[in-house]
């Protein structure tokens, strides 16, 4: 019973604040979509719990001139930093320094998906509230004008359910505003560990080099 007492009153807001509310909810799904994708997404890369045991051998393979071992620990184990060294590993002869760039900007590109819809979520949001809020004031005044109400209090009733759409507009950008930021962040960190983790695997392929001899890629299609 609560719950249905809960979902009127909500619906009663909604048909209160007019129009404006209808992109409004879009605005505040498509916020609460992206967030809930974003925290499985990170929640699924910190599910291998032997990420720095994996790096290691990934790293001492290369560093032996195993590279294709090196390959299949990081095929068996996936995630970002083995996807961007693999890719590495594998396109090499094509230069290793691009190899690793390009695949480690696939890499952030995924970190930073839905990133851009919840920044246009934060700006959007606040100002069609204010859309919607003068377009409750101009409606306001236009039944004032046409039934030349005496009463003041009916135009400040249509006032104040005007700003609903004002209030419900800051709350859709607060609220997506703190899961943007703590996102925003984890990127950036992440990607400083990648940075850190691709100068360490440049170092290591270099040293196995010496020792590619016995244990050298197979060339890729093409190359010469």
């Amino acid at each position: 019973m609560m719950h249905i007492e809960g979902f009127n009153a909500a619906w009663s807001v909604v048909m209160k604040g007019g129009p404006v509310m209808w992109p409004l909810l879009i605005c505040s799904l498509l916020s609460v979509t992206i967030t809930i994708e974003r925290l499985f997404f990170w929640w699924r890369q910190r599910m291998s719990a032997r990420r720095e045991e994996l790096l290691d051998m990934l790293l001492q393979r290369t560093e032996c001139g195993e590279f294709d071992q090196a390959i299949q620990i990081a095929r068996r184990h996936p995630f970002a930093a083995t996807r961007v060294l693999a890719a590495g590993l594998k396109h090499h002869a094509y230069g290793l320094e691009g190899s690793l760039e390009v695949a480690a900007g696939d890499e952030i590109a995924r970190m930073k998906y839905g990133l851009t819809a919840l920044d246009t979520v934060i700006t959007l949001a606040p100002l069609l509230g204010i859309l919607g809020t003068v377009m409750g004031i101009i409606r306001s005044f236009r039944i004032l004008e046409a039934v030349e109400i005496q009463d003041p209090s009916a135009v400040i009733s249509g006032l104040a359910e005007a700003l609903i759409t004002t209030a419900v507009g800051l709350i859709i950008a607060m609220v997506t505003l703190v899961p943007y930021n703590v996102l925003v962040s984890k990127i950036q960190r992440e990607a400083r560990r990648l940075e850190q983790i691709i100068a360490q695997f440049e170092v290591a392929f270099k040293k196995g080099l010496k020792y590619a001899d016995n244990h050298r890629l197979r060339k890729p299609e093409g190359a010469h």
